[in-house]
């Protein structure tokens, strides 16, 4: 499977990395506005071309998968482009800046007839997944209670950055709160309701959000911030016992599981950063000949963008340009 990637920063350089570790995946191609980026991220990832516009490596007939990698903002005009251009697309999160932007892909990816998936890549991890089955088989009994946190200290670097520049669609909501938001969604499904709080910073992105998620019989604690660590171990908790997500939860190398007096810790390694397993997902999607993946869908991606859409408007969190 010959895959491009664009947009080469950190992220992309951990994907790239992992790739090496897919059998059957190769670097095909890289691309960066700044042609030297491109070549030396091409030497050190042994990608066979490097391009200094994304449109010559989505030009590229030996590509047939791109991961996209750049900021959140282009991530829609990326995406299009990629598609439009033929080539199945793994777009890094947030897939669209807000629900009318990932509509627009899946969309078009369903009229070309093309594999298109955000890059949760948390979804794929093996102790999510383990966990996600326990609860869903009710092993521990109904879930009750969920909290989840992702914060780092931020509002010390550059204001025109991604994570703090709001014509980049900064903040944390979508950067990294979008985890603890993903695992409600995904072990309890849409809220009937919610409660927010939020601050923002002097760029005018919000640097830490709070939010109580109520359900019919359970509610969920989330937090996302820049401006702190938290502890960034998600709890899991069920009428017969609780399940741990240990730090860092969104990338958990083992999860724990404890019944009254019984406490057991799992543990699954992670094979390179924790990317592969999304890439064997892309991989097991097209070699089936699927557009979508069954595990993180196209409406999985409609339903989280829909919720973060309604969070953002409570919070009175918006970004140029959007209507």
């Amino acid at each position: 499977m010959h895959w491009g990637i664009i947009g080469l920063g950190n992220i992309a350089r951990s994907f790239a990395a992992d790739l090496a570790l897919v059998p059957g995946a190769r670097l095909q191609a890289v691309a960066s506005r700044d042609l030297q980026k491109a070549e030396s991220f091409a030497s050190e990832f042994r990608a066979a071309r490097a391009y200094g516009s994304y449109a010559a490596l989505f030009a590229d007939p030996e590509v047939a998968v791109v991961y996209i990698a750049s900021p959140h903002s282009f991530h829609k005009e990326h995406t299009r482009a990629a598609l439009e251009a033929g080539k199945h697309v793994l777009c890094e999160k947030p897939m669209g800046i807000n629900a009318r932007e990932v509509a627009d892909l899946t969309r078009l990816a369903q009229k070309k007839d093309l594999f298109l998936m955000e890059a949760l890549w948390s979804r794929f991890n093996p102790s999510i997944r383990e966990v996600y089955q326990m609860v869903r088989k009710g092993e521990l009994g109904p879930l009750s209670y969920l909290r989840a946190d992702f914060a780092f200290p931020a509002l010390d670097r550059d204001p025109g950055g991604r994570l703090l520049n709001p014509h980049l669609a900064g903040g944390s909501l979508l950067d990294i709160g979008i985890y603890p938001v993903f695992l409600a969604y995904l072990l309890l499904g849409v809220p009937r309701d919610f409660r927010v709080l939020a601050h923002f910073h002097e760029t005018g992105v919000e640097k830490q959000i709070a939010l109580l998620l109520e359900y019919p019989d359970a509610l969920a604690v989330l937090y996302s911030g820049l401006s702190s660590h938290s502890e960034m171990k998600a709890e899991i908790s069920c009428r017969d016992g609780s399940i741990f997500l240990n730090p860092r939860w969104h990338e958990a190398v083992s999860y724990t599981v404890q019944r009254e007096d019984e406490i057991r810790t799992f543990k699954h390694p992670l094979k390179g950063s924790g990317y592969t397993y999304e890439i064997e997902e892309v991989h097991a999607c097209l070699n089936a000949g699927k557009t979508q993946s069954d595990l993180w869908s196209w409406a999985d991606s409609s339903a989280l963008h829909t919720l973060l859409d309604q969070i953002r408007y409570r919070a009175g969190i918006t970004f140029p340009g959007e209507s």
